[in-house]
């Protein structure tokens, strides 16, 4: 009798048909799995990618801790309507630093994986302060309360240290500079005037090209840094970072 006649055998026995369901998994598992262990890298690298600079570390860093990912995903899917009202779909590289990501789903509020540089600064910061003022329908929570905490970055070296074991590529005068360098992206008039020129040099030397780092007082309150400049900071990033009017996938799947 042929083993494919036998299948009574495992319906009938349920101990020997989770064994058989576990062999059949881990075979394709592994057959799916083992090809990465020989891949250095499983995202295509694109141009113009670099690590986030302290503020806009720190900024992602209230983004999550507010849970701003609850309501909005940072992930424009590779179709129509959402490439004609959001832009260019989203690629795996652009979040190759996150830890975690923000692709997500649910959409209470827009996607805002494109939203860097749609919108002024002083825009996001009115929009923070009270939502329903530029947004009638919004249902969004206000975060005022974010211009007036100043934004603690006592350990900001080891925030980026912690990041490099993940495997962000800082160097080790991105993280000895760190301090100066929020400073000279919240305050480059003033406190991090000195540190201008190493903050655009490392971090658009890592981009690849100029302009990839925006530097200005976000929130309007040059006496201090607050958790305001530091999240507008990184909403004014987003989906920046990528020139998606030179850009052309390698994989000829990733072409739409």
């Amino acid at each position: 009798m042929s083993i494919l006649n036998k299948h009574g055998l495992l319906e009938r026995h349920s101990l020997l048909l989770t064994i058989g369901i576990l062999v059949v998994v881990s075979i394709g598992g592994l057959i799916q799995m083992a090809p990465l262990a020989y891949m250095d890298n499983t995202i295509e690298k694109v141009d113009g990618m670099r690590p986030y600079p302290p503020l806009e570390l720190m900024g992602r860093d209230i983004y999550v801790r507010e849970g701003c990912y609850v309501c909005h995903s940072q992930m424009v899917r590779p179709l129509r309507d959402e490439v004609e009202r959001y832009g260019h779909y989203s690629l795996a590289a652009e979040s190759m630093y996150d830890h975690p990501f923000q692709w997500g789903s649910k959409r209470t509020g827009p996607d805002l994986a494109r939203v860097g540089g749609k919108y002024s600064a002083e825009w996001q910061v009115d929009h923070l302060k009270d939502p329903r003022a530029l947004v009638p329908e919004s249902v969004m929570p206000p975060y005022a309360f974010l211009a007036e905490k100043k934004l603690n970055f006592d350990r900001i070296e080891d925030r980026l240290r912690t990041e490099r074991m993940l495997g962000v590529p800082y160097t080790d005068e991105m993280i000895e500079n760190a301090e100066g360098h929020l400073y000279a992206q919240a305050d480059p008039d003033e406190k991090g005037y000195d540190y201008l020129d190493g903050l655009l040099e490392q971090y658009d030397g890592a981009s690849g090209r100029e302009g990839s780092v925006e530097f200005r007082d976000y929130d309007g309150d040059p006496r201090r840094v607050t958790e305001m400049d530091a999240i507008v900071a990184y909403l004014q990033m987003t989906g920046t970072l990528v020139d998606f009017s030179t850009y052309e996938a390698d994989d000829l799947s990733n072409r739409r």
